[in-house]
């Protein structure tokens, strides 16, 4: 298996963010609740950025204190083994209160990196 640099790791998140973004522009969180499809997918991206943050070094996390790398690492766990426990409005909440904060962050990180 191919090791994914720090780098592509954070690449990884913006485009996961990015394309969460783009799915929910326009769209109401009634119609978000009722559409699996569109729920799922957002699930999914978010999962991605869990994933990817847990290989994140840790000194590019420091730099970044603000942001809730233990909790971003957690949500993936929640989502593939409590996911009959995950409720719309708390992904909701993450998309809208959380990713925006982060996706600065990563763009911060990845001119550390480069």
């Amino acid at each position: 298996m191919t090791v994914r640099s720090a780098l592509l790791r954070v690449h990884d998140m913006l485009e996961a963010i990015d394309g969460i973004n783009n799915a929910l522009g326009g769209v109401s969180f009634d119609d978000f609740a009722q559409s699996w499809i569109l729920r799922s997918a957002i699930e999914r991206g978010v999962e991605i950025i869990s994933e990817a943050s847990r290989h994140i070094p840790s000194d590019l996390k420091q730099e970044q204190s603000d942001i809730r790398w233990k909790d971003i690492a957690g949500i993936g766990d929640i989502l593939r083994h409590e996911y009959q426990r995950v409720a719309p409005d708390i992904v909701w909440r993450v998309v809208h209160d959380y990713l925006p904060e982060l996706r600065a962050a990563l763009v911060d990180i990845a001119k550390a990196i480069e």
